[in-house]
């Protein structure tokens, strides 16, 4: 059954998923997804402490994730863009589908018996260990922020097909990241960090991640004039 969203809008035109890039380009989505999701295990403190009127100001507070993870926000607005919300949506559930098979894989290799004489099991159960929340907290955040920002800018261009496409990209940004930021980082780590320090963890990480995508708008412009470039298949 075919969605709103799904349906082709006069003067709006998408792609087909599964044809020309669209493969190429949710390979890319996944593994960005995966890599950040193992590097996010590390919480990393940048300068000093400074606290103002008892709220600490510094050190700011991220993840590793934070490196590689607005990547996948730039390769989801090109999926949005190019193919609509049923091709966003359809790389977003693999990418949820992988994300899940690799927690499974994790689980069961860290509760397997170790050789004896493998001394590594701490450090193994420690970066790859399966951590519910964690996993929980990556999966809730990923698809609502990911689905956000694929409906936003959908709905940006059926409603103004000639609108400015920085426009719809910042707007979907905002809006998706905002989500994704605030459910991961809550649930994650909500009653492990202090308030403070769970306040200073989202706002870092939120406009960390939102001032990437604007610096990297020019090469997202290009990024989606080649694909579409090389698209055979517009509705």
């Amino acid at each position: 059954m075919t969605s709103p969203a799904d349906k082709p809008v006069r003067g709006t035109s998408f792609a087909r998923p599964g044809r020309g890039n669209f493969d190429l380009i949710v390979a890319l989505f996944c593994s960005l997804l995966l890599i950040s999701n193992v590097a996010a295990v590390k919480l990393i403190a940048i300068g000093p402490e400074v606290e103002v009127f008892g709220f600490p100001v510094l050190p700011l507070i991220t993840d590793g994730g934070a490196l590689l993870f607005p990547l996948t926000y730039i390769f989801g607005d090109v999926l949005a863009e190019v193919y609509g919300f049923r091709g966003a949506r359809r790389a977003i559930f693999i990418g949820f589908g992988v994300s899940v098979l690799a927690s499974v894989t994790f689980l069961l290799v860290g509760i397997a018996p170790p050789a004896a004489d493998w001394p590594n099991q701490e450090a193994f159960d420690a970066i790859l260990g399966f951590v519910p929340r964690i996993v929980l907290a990556s999966l809730v955040g990923y698809v609502a922020g990911q689905m956000l920002n694929a409906l936003v800018l959908v709905r940006l261009k059926e409603r103004a097909p000639d609108g400015s496409l920085w426009s719809r990209l910042l707007g979907s940004t905002l809006v998706g990241e905002a989500a994704d930021t605030a459910l991961f980082c809550v649930i994650a780590f909500g009653g492990i960090v202090t308030g403070g320090t769970l306040v200073n963890y989202i706002l870092v990480g939120y406009v960390y991640k939102v001032l990437v995508e604007v610096l990297l708008l020019p090469v997202t412009y290009r990024v989606i004039a080649l694909v579409k470039k090389h698209e055979p298949s517009f509705l």
